[in-house]
């Protein structure tokens, strides 16, 4: 284990979190500490620290964000490669040092598509809940509670998601768990490894990951522009489609009410089938209405509707849920009801007074408005660029991409912005299977913009256009 000796200032404008995240980023940029390196556990460094877990636990999951760690289940946190970029075996949707940037490149602009703006977490607001949460001798909230999680929050949750977006459940459907990757396994442990998942082609990597570890048979299915094609999933023998209709990752596409009715249409023709909704960042929509959930439309409790706070709120609150049809209940109460909840009943008593108090909504119009902003500088200043590429995925979540014209190689590209401290990220490395990137196909960057401020958008642009105009004239 690396151990780290860092020197707070509490009276620093800079949060204590962004002092951790700092150091361990320029530590990890100067070579100081190598890849595959141990960090201290967010227990054992708070504790060194004489912080709240909480600060070290946002620290550690912006350097996961960025891909300056990996978390291993189990395990800990472990330095990424030396560019600080997460890697992942090709068959599992991986990526590679050498196309994705140059190694010990220090980065001084990061469109990393999976980040988010922790300066805009309500701070104050989280400290007065937490405050008043804790004011009186409450001793049951240190007892283990529900399995599925307190019903006061899951309640609230059926609440917003009735209301935001057009789900129909009972508190009795939803499960609470820690995050993304506790979900999917425990809904694993539900409907059984046996089961053949098909998961669109590019995708959201670490789900492909999750159910290849858990043994799952997988397989892929083509896109088109209106999301997976329900006569290829039809011809690969699956019975459960994971999908994101709201926003694909990466490509962003908006899945169209006629597929979805095509997709409800493929699981009412047999029982064993069932649709996997991974609506990861439905809030976030920056052109047009936002499109009801596919699960607000299943009649027949076909569809498994996965969500997370996530994005909406921040990485650490480690909280999100499953949504489960009527008829996987019975399963999950018979096979994993003897397992205790993942999450704190202090944090989801928080989470539920931030909800049912109207925070929630109001920290998701300012971060909207943010995020919107932010949107339309990159929008802006990309169509003033002299380099030849057409801009899709931008009209939701917190990334877009750039495709480019002929000619242009994506690891090339990746290249050139990585020498004018500029990180940028490939699609083809969204793929899980080699036989997918076919020849000849047109590079395509992407691009996001959560944690990067309208100024710094516009310095990074400036450096990309003389990065990539040098390619033109390469060519």
């Amino acid at each position: 284990m690396y151990e780290l000796t860092i020197n707070l200032e509490p009276g620093s404008k800079t949060p204590l979190y962004e002092q951790i995240y700092d150091y361990i980023k320029q530590e990890i940029q100067n070579g100081r500490i190598q890849s595959g390196d141990r960090l201290p556990s967010t227990r054992a460094l708070c504790r060194h620290l004489e912080v709240s877990r909480s600060t070290v636990e946002l620290a550690y999951e912006q350097l996961l964000s960025e891909g300056y760690v990996d978390a291993v289940p189990c395990r800990g946190y472990f330095v990424a490669q030396l560019d600080g970029l997460c890697q992942i075996d090709r068959h599992a949707g991986g990526v590679t040092e050498s196309q994705q940037s140059v190694p010990g490149r220090k980065y001084t602009y990061d469109f990393t598509p999976s980040g988010v703006d922790l300066k805009s977490f309500p701070y104050n607001t989280w400290r007065k809940l937490s405050k008043d949460c804790l004011s009186d001798d409450r001793a049951e909230l240190f007892r283990l509670g529900d399995p599925q999680g307190e019903y006061g929050l899951r309640r609230a949750i059926c609440d917003y998601l009735h209301q935001a977006r057009g789900v129909n459940c009972r508190p009795e459907q939803v499960i609470v768990g820690a995050g993304s990757d506790y979900l999917l396994m425990l809904l694993i442990l539900i409907i059984g490894n046996s089961r053949r998942v098909a998961m669109e082609n590019p995708t959201y990597t670490q789900a492909y990951r999750l159910f290849e570890s858990m043994c799952c048979k997988i397989c892929t299915v083509d896109m088109d522009k209106k999301g997976m094609t329900v006569d290829r999933l039809t011809a690969s023998g699956a019975d459960i489609a994971f999908v994101m209709p709201s926003h694909q990752y990466p490509l962003g596409i908006v899945m169209p009410i006629r597929r979805r009715m095509d997709l409800l249409k493929w699981a009412y023709e047999k029982e064993e089938r069932y649709i996997i909704e991974d609506d990861y960042d439905s809030e976030f929509r920056y052109k047009g209405k936002p499109i009801p959930a596919l699960q607000g439309y299943d009649s027949k409790g076909k569809v498994i509707y996965k969500g997370t706070f996530s994005k909406s709120i921040a990485p650490a609150i480690r909280l999100g849920y499953l949504v489960l049809p009527e008829p996987l209940l019975e399963e999950y109460r018979r096979k994993c009801l003897y397992l205790s909840s993942t999450v704190s009943r202090v944090d989801q008593l928080i989470l539920q007074k931030f909800i049912e108090e109207g925070f929630f909504e109001r920290h998701l119009n300012k971060t909207r408005a943010l995020y919107k902003s932010r949107h339309d500088t990159l929008l802006g200043c990309l169509k003033e660029m002299d380099v030849e590429f057409d801009i899709f995925g931008e009209n939701a979540g917190v990334h877009l991409l750039l495709r480019f014209a002929q000619g242009y190689s994506e690891e090339e590209l990746i290249r050139q912005a990585s020498h004018e401290g500029v990180r940028v990220y490939g699609l083809s490395e969204y793929y899980v299977e080699e036989s997918r990137k076919k020849e000849g196909q047109r590079a395509v960057i992407l691009l996001g913009y959560a944690n990067m401020g309208e100024d710094k958008i516009r310095e990074a642009v400036k450096l990309l256009e003389k990065a990539w105009k040098q390619n033109d004239s390469e060519k």
